[in-house]
């Protein structure tokens, strides 16, 4: 699968954290990330992290872009909501895609982790399955 990994500046030694813990099940997909997250992962874990620019810059919108073009299968993205971001209209344009297209989005770790858990056990498939569909239905 295909996964976004995005941290606001205060979340993301969280994300750091995070990766690191679920390193032994993020290994077997294809991680997406802005850029200075994306760095961090890459440097603590070894992970190959595709990065993306800083969201400010436009890595928000790059990972949407993704999203619109049914190229991305799950959003983690660690908010602080506690801080006033610059480019909020990038993030609410970003959550609203994740909506529009079914995408699952974990705002926080505790969702994160359900998500994992999840991708573990192979409970995300459901996304596999429609895109193996729409591609039968664009052959016939």
């Amino acid at each position: 699968m295909n996964i976004a990994l995005i941290a606001h500046d205060k979340k993301k030694q969280d994300m750091v954290h995070f990766t690191t813990a679920y390193q032994y099940i993020l290994k077997d997909h294809d991680l997406y990330a802005t850029g200075t997250t994306g760095s961090r992962i890459r440097k603590a874990t070894g992970l190959d992290v595709h990065l993306f620019q800083s969201g400010p810059l436009g890595g928000d919108q790059q990972i949407g872009a993704m999203i619109a073009n049914d190229e991305m299968d799950m959003v983690i993205f660690f908010r602080d909501p506690l801080t006033a971001q610059p480019h909020e209209p990038d993030i609410s344009a970003l959550m609203r895609l994740c909506d529009v297209y079914h995408i699952p989005l974990a705002t926080n770790i505790a969702a994160s982790e359900i998500f994992i858990r999840g991708l573990e056990k192979g409970d995300f498939q459901w996304r596999e399955i429609v895109k193996q569909k729409k591609e039968q239905e664009k052959q016939a």
